[in-house]
């Protein structure tokens, strides 16, 4: 198995946590070229998938890294517009977020997320989910083709 992927995989992490989304550019592994948009609510994440408005030139994203708890639109929300939109329905969603609660496991699965990975509070542990997301999602599953 190659571990290094064909094309570079583009990740829209919706993050609003600064210290966060530095720990995720920085753990993504620099020889897979991963291509990195951030949105920092759940409103700018749905004006990236839409390419609206200053965000007209966004990629499609090959998968969504989402937090659950955002600033404007939740998570939860999120993942609900994104699974019922017919342009968008196909993208693998990741849930990334620091709760546990079974709860929010189960909504989020139920609303469609194709993974749940609960935020670890250690270092070298976060950095170790952001590159096994990363590995997994651009050397091992095949994602849907790039719809543009």
């Amino acid at each position: 198995m190659n571990s290094i992927p064909r094309t570079p995989l583009d990740i829209l992490l919706v993050e609003d946590n600064p210290g966060d989304v530095r720990l995720f550019r920085e753990a993504l592994d620099p020889a897979r070229a991963t291509c990195l948009t951030i949105a920092h609510d759940g409103e700018e994440a749905m004006a990236i998938l839409e390419r609206s408005g200053p965000h007209a030139d966004a990629p499609r994203p090959d998968i969504v890294v989402l937090d659950l708890n955002l600033p404007k639109k939740g998570g939860a929300d999120v993942l609900a517009e994104i699974k019922s939109h017919p342009k968008f329905n196909s993208i693998p969603v990741v849930m990334l977020t620091s709760s546990d609660a079974r709860v929010d496991i189960s909504t989020t699965y139920t609303l469609g997320a194709n993974c749940y990975v609960r935020k670890p509070n250690d270092l070298d542990e976060f950095i170790a989910a952001v590159r096994s997301i990363e590995e997994y999602w651009s050397s091992i599953a095949e994602i849907p083709p790039r719809g543009r």
